[in-house]
């Protein structure tokens, strides 16, 4: 037997779209990162940039488990002195919610060219609307996993 290892001609690409409404955060980030890197797919071959494109929907109304709407924390530098920020996560999704998203992505993606080539496939908008009616989409359902409630202390 012979194994398959898929070529870059060879590559077809479909078009997923994502409703990110009441989703928790890394689940959704972790199915999306499966998606572009391709392993969701049977000719998955891992040096070549076989994943699909993925638009996703309503990143403002993403959730987070526990306290991170608090306490989580999005450190960044602008490389000059002193130019060292923070940025609560509930600062950040009234500003820029689609960075939320994308960061929780990218940082599940391969950390070389190949992953920021999966990355530019990736399509974030905070709103319901997106451009990419045209592509014609695949609507995928992400299951709902309820999260277990804390118990309460006697």
């Amino acid at each position: 037997m012979k194994t398959f290892l898929l070529r870059k001609e060879d590559v077809v690409r479909r078009w997923f779209q994502i409703d990110a409404n009441g989703q928790v955060l890394g689940r959704l980030a972790a199915k999306v990162a499966r998606m572009l890197m391709g392993k969701e797919s049977p000719t998955y071959t891992p040096g070549v940039d076989s994943g699909d494109f993925v638009v996703v929907t309503n990143a403002k109304l993403v959730k987070v488990t526990g306290r991170k709407e608090e306490w989580k924390v999005y450190r960044r530098h602008t490389g000059f002195m002193g130019g060292f920020t923070e940025e609560p996560l509930g600062h950040l999704r009234a500003r820029k919610p689609e960075t939320i998203v994308t960061l929780a992505v990218k940082r599940m993606l391969p950390k070389n060219t190949l992953g920021e080539h999966m990355l530019r496939r990736l399509k974030v908008y905070a709103g319901a609307d997106h451009p990419h009616v045209a592509q014609e989409p695949q609507v995928f359902e992400l299951k709902a996993k309820s999260v277990r409630p804390k118990a309460k202390k006697s």
